[in-house]
């Protein structure tokens, strides 16, 4: 299976010192395809683990399921058979090599198979819609805001949620303490599930912003927890209009981001009734959208 991180040689050059050569850790992103029942549904382009929250977190932000029950099995399709030469002990002469030129299958983990559950409908796919998803954003191919607009399950205008702006501003700094693979490589995005007390319930890191937030909704709907009211969801990019949809089917009621969100997303979000927070940067954050719930020092 593919790893999270690879090493590459790299040459490194200081300024008025010259050059060096040294090996750098470098983010993977390898395709995965999802298939429904057989069907191919969708490529992404992602880092490999946690796969499986992935495929059903795109599977809950698509509208298609809504919760575990609606999968009965995930599972990964093994890859292509190739031509490999493999070098073996003979195990009967015990003082021999022996090559064996034999087909050999080899499995990339890159397929990954979901069977629904008898009473979910399968997608109706619309032609005008394009399933690959690049890992920079999840919504190109796509024909038309219309085309991506889903019927929200749950009503996160009614969540009584409220929300400590002390609280809210020190969460991008506890998602980063478990950014483990960023701190490695720099080039990965991540997602964190917090409790309106500052509790991390779940992150998630990807070379995809909107495979991060997959993978934590996934994670929240294989634990029974959607809707997910009452929390809170930390991008540490910017906020568009993509992740914001996101967390609306996931029934999450805040979002918070550490960069700007995008005009789409705070509209999509005023008209949703969620809570959406924009340059989260201790000492100061941004509320763009239901101010009302935020509790000040006045309250």
């Amino acid at each position: 299976m593919g790893r999270v991180t690879v090493r590459r040689p790299v040459t490194r050059i200081t300024l008025g010192e010259g050059t060096s050569r040294r090996s750098d850790s470098l983010t993977a992103e390898e395709p995965l395809e999802i298939r429904l029942d057989g069907t191919p549904l969708a490529v992404t382009m992602r880092t490999p683990g946690n796969d499986i929250e992935l495929a059903h977190g795109f599977l809950a932000t698509e509208g298609i399921i809504a919760g575990p029950d609606d999968v009965l099995t995930a599972r990964y399709c093994a890859g292509a058979v190739e031509e490999l030469d493999e070098l073996l002990v003979d195990g009967a002469a015990g003082d021999g090599l022996r090559v064996l030129d034999q087909p050999t299958t080899r499995n990339t983990y890159n397929v990954l198979e979901l069977k629904l559950a008898p009473h979910v409908p399968p997608p109706a796919v619309d032609p005008t819609r394009n399933f690959y998803t690049t890992s920079s954003c999840g919504v190109c191919g796509k024909a038309s805001i219309d085309a991506i607009t889903q019927q929200l399950r749950w009503d996160v205008a009614s969540d009584p949620v409220r929300l400590d702006p002390a609280i809210i501003a020190e969460l991008p700094d506890r998602l980063r303490e478990h950014q483990r693979t960023f701190s490695r490589t720099g080039g990965l995005h991540a997602a964190g599930l917090f409790s309106t007390a500052g509790e991390l319930l779940h992150s998630a890191e990807d070379v995809g912003r909107h495979n991060a937030v997959d993978k934590v909704i996934g994670w929240a709907l294989l634990n029974g927890r959607l809707p997910a009211t009452g929390s809170v969801l930390v991008v540490s990019g910017r906020a568009s209009f993509e992740l914001t949809q996101k967390a609306l089917m996931a029934g999450i009621p805040a979002l918070a981001a550490v960069s700007a969100p995008s005009s789409l997303a705070v509209e999509c979000a005023e008209e949703a009734g969620m809570t959406l927070f924009g340059f989260v940067r201790p000492p100061r954050l941004n509320v763009y959208t239901r101010a009302d719930r935020v509790v000040t020092a006045s309250d």
